[in-house]
């Protein structure tokens, strides 16, 4: 049985499914949810139809993009790892609020299985592609709503926030749909269902901006102008490989996120009036400070507020950029120096 394994390229280890396989994920998500909204959300601001068409298209198709980069984390065979565009559509329909995590865990199970039967039989081009497929529909039927399930209980913790007085509601709030972001799990998707707006979106804004800002900045010297954008501007999640590695770096973005969010609640009123899937978004593309200008918009038109002022912009700017990069670096440098962090312990995968 080793030997077999060993020809079918199948290792059971904690870094390939755990670092490789969540690493590639992420590229996968950027490649399609998170750069179709930032298309998306450019054409909705400009007026450009076609770009909106576009970004669509783009994350229309996150599921199959992610089960794919994972089947190639797995150096899956081409029928295996085409044929893992079906079961992660599947997976990501079916595992709602908890989709990525729903395809990470059934892509590897469909790609291992896949890898098991690949040409050990003349009909190949049929029997590959079909075990692959249905064990991956399979399993996300059985497993991919109960995934769900278990990413909207984070959703519902987030509504009983909400219920708190602003500062605690703005810690809680920040903190976890912040880690939620960075989670293999869609932010966006469980603010969305919540119809987080008002003073709870702002306090998700903050957390969300405190990890993708955070990582991007304590990890700088490691990843360069490169990881600056791809972390600050993309997603935070391109670091779950190295959290799983060492779980200590999350600890400054989480920090900035408790800070950050009770400033947002307390100190500069910050609020999402705009859509609310912009709160879960943070920095990604600007979607989350775009929805908050588009709220400000909306609250002068109901006559609700008079105006934007300097105010509003300063608060936005710190909350969105400058408490996250300075708390960050700060805790981060810390951190560093204790030994808690090593070099190289944030570096991205090229």
């Amino acid at each position: 049985m080793k030997e077999f394994l060993k020809r079918k390229n199948i290792i059971f280890s904690w870094k390939r499914y755990g670092v490789d396989c969540l690493g590639a994920m992420a590229q996968g998500l950027f490649c399609s949810l998170l750069i179709g909204t930032i298309i998306k959300t450019l054409g909705q601001q400009t007026g450009i139809e076609y770009l909106v068409t576009v970004g669509t298209y783009a994350a229309n198709i996150a599921g199959p993009a992610m089960a794919v980069s994972i089947g190639f984390a797995l150096n899956a065979p081409p029928l295996v790892l085409f044929s893992l565009a079906a079961v992660g559509a599947a997976a990501n329909e079916l595992g709602g609020a908890g989709g990525p995590l729903a395809v990470l865990i059934i892509a590897i199970l469909a790609a291992e299985s896949g890898k098991l039967i690949s040409k050990e039989t003349k009909i190949d081009i049929l029997v590959t592609p079909f075990v692959t497929i249905f064990i991956g529909v399979a399993l996300s039927s059985l497993l991919a709503p109960g995934i769900g399930a278990a990413a909207s209980s984070l959703g519902r913790l987030i509504m009983w926030a909400t219920d708190l007085q602003p500062f605690l509601m703005g810690i809680v709030i920040s903190v976890l749909v912040g880690t939620a972001l960075t989670l293999p799990i869609s932010s966006a998707a469980i603010c969305a269902a919540l119809s987080l707006t008002g003073l709870a979106g702002g306090a998700a804004v903050a957390g969300c901006c405190a990890n993708m800002v955070g990582f991007a900045v304590m990890s700088f010297p490691e990843n360069k102008w490169g990881g600056l954008i791809s972390q600050g501007l993309g997603t935070s999640m391109l670091q779950m490989g190295n959290i799983v590695k060492n779980p200590k770096i999350w600890i400054p973005p989480i920090v900035a996120s408790a800070i950050a969010g009770p400033a947002a609640t307390c100190l500069f009123k910050l609020q999402m009036n705009g859509t609310p899937v912009s709160s879960g978004m943070g920095t990604c593309g600007l979607v989350g400070q775009i929805g908050v200008y588009a709220g400000w918009l909306n609250d002068i038109a109901a006559g609700t507020k008079l105006s934007i002022t300097a105010m509003d912009w300063f608060g936005l700017i710190m909350i969105s950029f400058i408490l996250p990069a300075v708390i960050s670096s700060v805790v981060g440098n810390l951190l560093r120096k204790i030994g808690w962090i090593k070099e190289n312990d944030l570096k991205l995968e090229n």
